[in-house]
This record gives structure tokens, sequence and C-alpha cells, in this order.
């Protein structure tokens, strides 16, 4: 059930062309379900507005491709992420359209219910090619949930230039998401270029001081570049979805 599905629902039984047992019965299913092993959280969709995402790390190929399918006969779109070759095999057998974006370690489906839902465009930075998986994943989320997406890729100020040339595409974006590793300088950068939202992403490239990515988060963290936010350690699905609800389009 989307969210105005659930709207239009209620405006029946203030009107009084439904009754309370017939919200109530027609609502439980789309409450959650339990699978056993996960209990699927289907009202998150009108709650939040996007449904559960699989986060498919430590989870057997089985557990996955089952809460994959549930979510799709739901009606919903289908997210998963940290996914492996073995999982997307999984998820394929049982949803013959699922899409597996192999550096981002993504699984998408049902993509035909994906609506442009964002004022601007998403647009992904990176400090250096070693950050793209991140990035991916970042992009992926945002797009899967209705964004315009771009990306700039190895613009890291070890060539300072590469990214002030590109300040105009940077401005022209709505929420940019800096996805960097070593002592994370980029975000920085780019936050002192633009009046937009910037979302950093510390990513754990680099070298052993740079302790799998604590070093670039603490350099995001202290940032004195106003308007940097940042998320953790290679987490670009929680970028992308909180660059999402930045750039969405409210509803009345």
């Amino acid at each position: 059930m989307k969210r105005e599905d659930f709207r239009k629902l209620l405006r029946k039984y203030k009107t009084g062309s439904v009754t309370a047992k017939t919200v109530e019965s027609r609502l439980s299913p789309f409450l959650a379900e339990s699978l056993g092993f996960a209990t699927l959280d289907h009202h998150r969709e009108i709650r939040q507005g996007f449904p559960e995402v699989i986060f498919c790390q430590r989870k057997t190929t089985r557990q996955v491709a089952e809460i994959a399918r549930r979510i799709v006969r739901h009606g919903s779109i289908m997210l998963a992420t940290r996914a492996t070759p073995a999982h997307a095999a999984a998820v394929r057998k049982v949803l013959r359209s699922a899409r597996y974006n192999r550096v981002a370690g993504t699984i998408t489906a049902n993509e035909h219910l994906i609506k442009d839902r964002g004022r601007g465009t998403v647009l992904v930075v990176t400090a250096g090619t070693s950050d793209i998986p991140v990035a991916e994943e970042a992009l992926e989320t945002a797009r899967v949930t209705g964004n315009r997406t771009d990306h700039l890729y190895d613009v890291g100020v070890a060539g300072i230039h590469r990214v002030l040339g590109q300040t105009e595409k940077l401005r022209n974006a709505s929420v940019i998401i800096v996805v960097a590793g070593m002592e994370g300088a980029l975000a920085s950068v780019v936050g002192g270029l633009v009046d937009i939202p910037v979302i950093a992403v510390p990513t754990s490239v680099g070298y052993g001081a740079s302790f799998n990515g604590l070093s670039a988060l603490l350099g995001m963290l202290n940032s004195c570049a106003a308007g940097v936010t940042v998320v953790n350690i290679d987490n670009g699905f929680g970028a992308g979805y909180a660059a999402s609800l930045i750039n969405r389009k409210r509803q009345e």
C-alpha cells in the first residue's frame, strides 16, 4: 500500500463509505510480515515514503531472495545493499527482472515504480577512483528513491584544479555527496565552494594511519566548512537516503 492509497482509504472511512473493521482488515497485511528469520516492515513505505531496504551482509542467499520476493510481491520497489554475486544470483532465480550493480553491491527490482520526486540533482563526488564502490552505492540509493543523479569521480585535493574546474556543476546541484578516504579533505573543499547541503562519506581507503576510515571520519567531523554533515564510514546508502530526503518534493 502506497501513501496515496492509505489516504484514499482514510477519506473513505471519514465519509462513512467504509467501516472501521474494513480499514483494519485492509491495513493489517500491510503492517508487518513474519518470515521466521525476518519480520518485514511493510508499513515503512507509508511512514517514510520508501519501503524497507535489505542489508545483505551476513544474510544467506536464501534469506535475501525470500525477503526480496516478498517486497516485490507486496508491490514495492526493492533495494538490497552489500550484495554479493551469490546474493544476486539467488534473487534472480525468484525475480528474473532484478538488476545487479556489481560495483555498488546493490540489487534492485520493480524499477518501473520509481517516480521522480526530487527537486534537483543529487551529485556524488569522489576524491579517488578507489572510492567509487561507496559512491555507486550512494548513487543507486538516490536514484531508486526517485532522484536525478550525476557524478564527478577522482577529483581529490591531490590535484585541486580538478574539482575547482567543476565549480559550476557543483553549484547547480541540489545536494552533494562527497566520498573520500585518506584524510577526507575533499568534503571541506567542496563545502567551502557551495551554498547547498553537503553530505560527507568517509571511506576505509588509505594506508595504515588512516585506520580503515577513522582518519577521514575525524577530518570530516572537524570540517571548518559550514553545512557539511557526516555519515558513517563506507555508508553510501545512508548518504544517498539522506540526500533523497533533503531533495524530496513535499506533498500536501
